[in-house]
């Protein structure tokens, strides 16, 4: 497995959905979604291949692939390196995913 290089925006993203479901549905819940994207962190480094390119063409962003949150409506963003998979964005699935992608360095 490779290790994961967190992008700043990535980081960001997590925090913000994890205080939000916090703020709206409590302490459990916030955490409940950090639990999530653990789960689908570490499948993403096991399983690197497995995410959904679909969004790498729209994007220009050759080797972009993404991975939903069990039970949270959010997508972890990546790209798998040779030596590590960098994360990208960690996005609800409703947003204008090329616009905020636009944002990520």
């Amino acid at each position: 497995m490779k290790p994961l290089q967190w992008r700043r925006p990535a980081r960001q993203d997590a925090m913000t959905a994890a205080k939000w479901y916090e703020r709206q549905a409590g302490l459990p819940t916030g955490e409940r979604f950090l639990s999530a994207l653990a789960a689908g962190l570490a499948h993403v480094r096991r399983n690197p291949a497995a995410g959904s390119p679909r969004y790498a063409a729209l994007l220009r962003v050759g080797d972009l692939r993404f991975w939903p949150l069990k039970g949270f409506p959010y997508l972890i963003f990546y790209i798998e390196r040779e030596q590590h998979t960098d994360v990208w964005r960690v996005l609800h699935a409703q947003r204008d995913i090329p616009t905020w992608m636009g944002a990520a360095p």
